[in-house]
């Protein structure tokens, strides 16, 4: 039961990394890349090509104007279903150019 807790854990803490690399490049006059983004975000969640439906919803296929309205939703805590905490935690984290350039890219997914 206890390996079970972990996974979750060690999910969030690879994601809080990535956050902090992703942020470095942004903070330092870069255009985030919507594909880093991805990968160190949202990836382990939603998979490699975003059809990974075991932990979450698949994001293949959803529009960048969706994702952006569902980001900035979780950025509010105005949407999300029963396990929105996680991307409530995440959406904070990542800057409007963030959530612009990983939506533009799960767009083309």
């Amino acid at each position: 039961m206890k390996r079970m807790a972990i996974i979750p854990a060690l999910i969030l803490s690879v994601a809080l990394a990535a956050t902090a690399l992703a942020t470095e490049n942004h903070s330092a006059g870069h255009a985030p890349d919507g594909q880093a983004v991805y990968t160190a975000k949202c990836q382990s969640c939603h998979g490699a090509d975003g059809s990974k439906s075991l932990l979450s919803k698949p994001v293949k296929g959803l529009k960048a104007e969706a994702v952006v309205a569902a980001m900035n939703g979780y950025k509010a805590k105005t949407y999300g279903g029963g396990k929105k905490a996680t991307m409530e935690n995440l959406a904070a984290q990542m800057s409007d150019a963030d959530i612009k350039a990983v939506a533009e890219y799960i767009g083309k997914l």
